[in-house]
């Protein structure tokens, strides 16, 4: 008999029952499966997973009703279909099956036209939904799938974005990369401090690597000549230079209009404008303090500076990794918090 075939298992501790049924299977090119009791059931099932159980009530050790609580309560084998099978047809032992989610009952002498058919229709029925059930799995990869690509496509607007904002700034093209890189091992230690191990995981880290380097994608709406200007800013040209902050924030609010809420486009918000607020309240765009400021806006400020310092500028050369880190310390309480500063020194060997 082909495996192909669908297994109806059929438990029964009489063995002339269960030779009647196998007979009455057999005719339905089914593949009957015998077990004796429910221990030797549940065996079975976990090898061959048949497509419908004929089961016995009363039997030693372990009895029907018991069989098929254990049946149901898998998430494994929920689904399989059972039809009890026994000479009792008192209304309360046919209830008591239903109530433990059995499908069917047949009564004892089989009726072997009785048997087919009920077996047919749950058979069936299994089959119907076992195919919806891994249509529904499809549809859901599909569906993932889809909004995966969907995220992927809003994060290369993002980045071709940020790219124009970073050639309107004069930054070199590596500084995002380093940026990223630099954010993602800061947020990595911080993983090890009590401090901070509760609220940073492994995918906010991955997140942030991708986030970070769209900090300045408000620089979209600053003119290319306050910028790449090589002198001091004016009063107005800061006012103009710090409304970068909430327009890239407000720039990621649009893009991600009537999306779901992500990690990711949170962030992107978070980063974009607060990683200009200083630890002391003396930031900008709201004058944000201390813990107020979110994480990952203080991660980018310590390494957006430390990138900044350690590139060469139109004014200036770039300081050595030991200067970067002497002026960052001495910022610490002022503009950045201390904790994540301290942090950062230790693990400055891993910066680029």
């Amino acid at each position: 008999m082909e495996m192909s075939l669908p297994r109806v298992m059929i438990v029964d501790d009489v063995e002339a029952n269960r030779f009647i049924l196998k007979n009455i299977i057999e005719t339905m090119e089914c593949q009957p499966i015998l077990a004796e009791n429910g221990i030797q059931a549940l065996k079975i099932v976990q090898k061959l997973m048949p497509s419908l159980i004929l089961l016995d009530v009363a039997m030693p050790e372990m009895d029907g009703y018991e069989f098929c609580k254990i049946m149901k309560g898998n998430p494994a084998t929920r689904n399989i279909p059972i039809i009890f099978i026994s000479a009792y047809d008192e209304p309360k032992d046919i209830v008591r099956g239903f109530e433990l989610g059995s499908e069917d009952y047949i009564t004892k002498p089989f009726i072997p036209e009785v048997v087919k058919a009920r077996v047919g229709v749950h058979l069936k029925l299994h089959n119907a939904t076992k195919d919806l059930l891994d249509m529904n799995r499809k549809l859901t990869a599909s569906v993932t799938e889809q909004l995966r690509q969907i995220e992927q496509e809003k994060k290369n607007v993002l980045y071709a974005i940020a790219n124009v904002a970073r050639e309107n700034s004069s930054y070199e093209e590596a500084h995002m990369e380093r940026l990223g890189h630099n954010c993602s091992i800061l947020a990595q230690a911080m993983q090890l401090s009590a401090s901070y191990e509760h609220l940073i995981s492994d995918s906010y880290v991955e997140t942030i690597r991708v986030a970070s380097p769209l900090c300045d994608t408000g620089n979209l709406v600053v003119p290319r000549d306050i910028l790449q200007k090589n002198s001091a800013l004016t009063p107005e040209e800061v006012e103009i230079m710090r409304t970068h902050t909430t327009a890239g924030a407000k720039m990621f609010r649009d893009i991600n209009a009537g999306g779901d809420y992500n990690d990711f486009m949170s962030m992107c918000i978070d980063i974009a404008q607060s990683h200009h607020e200083n630890w002391d309240g003396s930031g900008y765009p709201e004058g944000l303090k201390g813990d107020a400021i979110p994480i990952s806006a203080q991660i980018v400020a310590i390494m957006s500076a430390y990138c900044a310092l350690t590139e060469i500028r139109t004014y200036r050369d770039p300081f050595s990794k030991e200067q970067a880190l002497e002026i960052l310390e001495q910022d610490a309480g002022r503009k950045f918090n201390p904790e994540i500063c301290a942090i950062c020194k230790k693990i400055s060997r891993q910066l680029q």
